[in-house]
């Protein structure tokens, strides 16, 4: 059962500031937590994905509009 959901509004931030901001946020989660990120679409997007990945994330696209995309990430096993 997921605890806490979390949203991340990362739309318009410029890259590498948008990494730097989802990493923070997701140091604060705590196990099953989930994070919900909205970023633009492009650099930032293909720039939080690498890094989630590297990391061991898991993404779920809850979203996807014309210029942004809405994801989500679960700390932990659910």
């Amino acid at each position: 059962m997921i605890k806490d959901i979390r949203i991340l509004d990362l739309k318009s931030i410029p890259c590498p500031l948008n990494v730097v901001k989802c990493k923070l946020a997701l140091e604060k989660l705590s196990i099953e937590d989930n994070l919900i990120i909205e970023l633009d679409k492009g650099e930032p997007e293909e720039m939080v994905f690498k890094t989630l990945d590297q990391l061991g994330y898991i993404v779920d696209i809850l979203l996807d509009e014309t210029n942004w995309i809405r994801i989500s990430v679960i700390y932990g096993n659910i």
